[in-house]
């Protein structure tokens, strides 16, 4: 899974060079609030005040929101140097990508169970034990849509919005 989506990067990046477009030297992908987000860093790693290992863990104290505790002395002190550096520098162009999780909205529904009045109770199951018989006696025609509806009820598939993508 983790190779699939490296590739797909690749592959965004080789798109990005063909195009003849900036390329960038971060990306960062992140799902929030059904928010789809990918943010292009455009740093120049060569010049960078940061090494591999500091921009790792600014990285993480900037996008996991971990607290500083959490960090040891030594990262501390790197997170302490990139506050200090941020008030003398701008940030780097970054460009950020936003889209919703979902292609089409989706209407949450949440079904609750409902107790019901011993004479409720009796009226629906006359009602269902009715239209049963009358659908066993023929009394009801079924039309097209309930014939398509009844033989989509056997294969229902699922499909993932997010990646334009069948089961």
């Amino acid at each position: 899974m983790i190779t699939d989506v490296y590739n797909i990067i690749k592959i965004l990046r080789e798109k990005y060079i063909s195009a003849g477009r900036k390329i960038w030297t971060n990306i960062s992908i992140s799902i929030e609030n059904f928010q789809f987000k990918i943010e292009f860093d455009y740093e120049n790693l060569q010049r960078s005040e940061f090494n591999s290992y500091q921009r790792h863990v600014i990285w993480r104290y900037n996008y996991l929101k971990e607290g500083i505790d959490v960090f040891s002395r030594k990262d501390k002190k790197i997170i302490e140097t990139y506050n200090h550096y941020l008030e003398y520098h701008d940030l780097p162009r970054r460009d950020v990508y936003v889209e919703g999780i979902y292609a089409k909205p989706v209407k949450n529904i949440i079904d609750f169970e409902k107790t019901l009045t011993v004479e409720e109770a009796i009226a629906q199951s006359k009602t269902e034990y009715v239209t049963k018989e009358k659908k066993k006696n023929g009394l009801f025609k079924k039309n097209k849509i309930d014939d398509i509806i009844d033989s989509e009820e056997d294969e229902i598939k699922y499909n993932n919005q997010i990646l334009n993508w069948r089961d």
